[in-house]
């Protein structure tokens, strides 16, 4: 029932083939992505946003950020636990995730930021002046 028939897009439509598979590609994945680690996504402005990951436990040099053409992909990777740590209880999570993002046209990574457990990763959409509306002045035409 969750299944979409993307062929009527690809019969009246010219250039939505990426949006067609990007739904597809998140259909697909919706059942296959771990919930795990927590994250939020935020709108800092009309062409700002932020994603917000809790990674407790996790260092700096645990973490690789890495930004291809549409695609953010972020990946933890624990060191072993040190030997003679013998844990009564152990509810903080510490296994290694791989998060993938898809990103919408234009959309750059500004950078990323660790801080008390979060890690903060700001994108900015920046729109080409060939791509923005522009007004097209009207000539009279000569005969």
């Amino acid at each position: 029932m969750r299944e979409f028939d993307m062929s009527q897009l690809y019969r009246s439509a010219i250039g939505f083939d990426r949006l067609a598979t990007t739904l597809d590609k998140m259909n697909r994945g919706e059942q296959s992505q771990p919930n795990y680690p927590p994250y939020n996504i935020e709108r800092l402005g009309e062409h700002k946003y932020r994603i917000t990951m809790a990674l407790a436990g996790f260092e700096q040099d645990e973490l690789h950020v890495q930004s291809e053409p549409g695609t953010l992909t972020i990946t933890g990777q624990k060191k072993p636990i040190q030997e003679g740590r013998q844990y009564l209880y152990q509810g903080i999570a510490a296994r290694n995730f791989e998060r993938r993002f898809q990103l919408a046209d234009y959309v750059q990574v500004e950078g990323a930021i660790m801080e008390n457990g979060l890690l903060h990763v700001d994108l900015l959409q920046v729109i080409p002046e060939a791509v923005k509306p522009r007004t097209i002045e009207i000539k009279p035409g000569f005969y």
